[in-house]
């Protein structure tokens, strides 16, 4: 089947490390589903990161009830990518069927932790949307996040930048300076030069 030497689930997961036949093992292993779920579980622990990641990926797709604290657990992989996959496809709501997306209770501290402290900057844009599926559902206060959201985001990249802005002081003395925002701050203030 599309040049891979085997079709049982756990060859196709070691296939996904194979840069020649990943494509062809990620749409057999999305097209077996619910059944091998088993071995994408499995993946998850391989040696390698492609492994790693692709099974992450997979997860987007296919993730369950049984798989959910697994996925979680990766966004402590060592290798930035799966760290990216797995924080990606516990935000992402629109590559799962009829699957429910992991709520707050379980997923929001491990991503607010990775959105200060991750060195990824990647990583922590993943928990930046990870985070903002539970913050405010109030409209006045979305206007006030996106604003901030968006400053915040230069601080991320341009940690210097802003220093003064009356927004930010404002924002964080009149109480509209969220959980999520502390964290940029956080994340922007420890990688300021000193």
């Amino acid at each position: 089947m599309f040049g891979l030497p085997s079709t049982d689930d756990q060859a196709l997961v070691a296939c996904l490390g194979d840069s020649q036949r990943t494509v062809a093992a990620y749409r057999a292993l999305l097209r077996r589903g619910e059944d091998a779920l088993s071995a994408i579980r499995a993946g998850l622990h391989h040696e390698s990161t492609a492994v790693r990641e692709g099974c992450c990926r997979l997860l987007d797709h296919l993730v369950d009830a049984d798989s959910m604290d697994e996925l979680i657990s990766m966004g402590d992989d060592p290798d930035a990518r799966v760290r990216i996959s797995a924080v990606h496809a516990l935000a992402c709501d629109r590559c799962k069927g009829d699957t429910c997306a992991p709520g707050a209770d379980r997923v929001l501290e491990p991503a607010l932790r990775h959105l200060a402290c991750d060195p990824d900057p990647h990583v922590r844009s993943m928990a930046a949307e990870l985070v903002g599926k539970f913050a405010h559902t109030d409209a006045r206060a979305v206007a006030v996040r996106d604003e901030l959201d968006h400053k915040l985001a230069i601080l991320l990249v341009k940690p210097g930048a802003m220093a003064d802005s009356t927004a930010l002081v404002t924002a964080r003395q009149n109480g509209s300076f969220t959980k999520v925002h502390e964290a940029f701050r956080t994340a922007a203030r420890a990688r300021m030069p000193r």
